[in-house]
């Protein structure tokens, strides 16, 4: 069964995260979101794309800790590679991309939203941020080339540093939404904004995102494999695998 869906409005594509445990990202969710992206990219009659949540407060809580935790060095530098070339395929997306921030999106769930080319976040409480740090895991190598591509530089402490989540006005300031919308009508104010760049010359507005996004993309490719083994050392330590049991063991009680 795939975790996501891929709804057509007309030229735009709503790609739809639907997993169960709030889109929680594990390989199944990481294979499909590539999968779709790239589909997506290819195909003609789609000229741009709208990543959306199926659940209503929840965009994505990050990494599956219940199911990642499990696995060992070398299934995880396995997983962390897949991660980064969803990643690749999101942020190389030969096509517009507004994400529809409608709840909270929280480590990974904050950067498949900074992948996108605008970025609406729900007014009213919805979370984003990056809370790597908190837990003992540095950012890989294709997030922090994300990152510094996305915020101003006076941000950047704020939200990979010390791990802070932003909402409403906070979230504008940091660069992590460009902008705000009410919960009643949410998704159609994301398709209004997706149909400006709907509006546009496709060829030349991609020609364009290619041109500012290319050297980014071959940095994240060029160092993703090379700097693994550090991001794994932070995973793998003894006070980092005690934080992320005790989250696990949260997330696995019964609600």
């Amino acid at each position: 069964m795939s975790t996501v869906r891929i709804d057509r409005k007309g030229r735009a594509a709503v790609l739809r995260l639907d997993k169960a445990r709030g889109n929680a990202i594990d390989e199944p969710l990481v294979r499909d979101i590539t999968e779709a992206a790239r589909e997506l990219g290819a195909d003609p009659s789609v000229g741009g794309v709208l990543l959306a949540s199926a659940h209503p407060k929840l965009f994505s809580p990050g990494l599956d800790l219940v199911t990642l935790i499990e696995l060992d060095r070398g299934a995880m530098e396995r997983f962390m590679l897949l991660f980064a070339e969803m990643v690749w395929a999101l942020y190389g997306l030969p096509k517009p991309m507004v994400a529809g921030v409608s709840g909270h999106a929280v480590a990974g769930g904050c950067i498949l939203a900074l992948t996108a080319d605008h970025r609406v976040l729900r007014r009213g409480g919805a979370q984003i941020g990056l809370n790597e740090v908190k837990v003992g895991v540095p950012l890989p190598w294709s997030v922090s080339e994300l990152l510094r591509a996305s915020v101003p530089p006076h941000a950047l402490s704020q939200v990979a540093l010390l791990g802070r989540n932003f909402a409403d006005d906070e979230a504008l300031r940091v660069g992590l939404a460009d902008e705000l919308a009410d919960a009643a009508g949410f998704e159609d104010h994301c398709l209004l904004r997706l149909d400006e760049y709907l509006e546009k010359d496709l060829y030349a507005l991609v020609a364009t995102k290619t041109a500012l996004r290319h050297e980014v993309l071959a940095r994240m490719k060029a160092g993703e494999r090379e700097r693994i083994g550090g991001w794994l050392d932070g995973w793998f330590s003894d006070s980092t695998r005690a934080r992320m049991k005790d989250l696990a063991a949260g997330l696995s009680k019964p609600r």
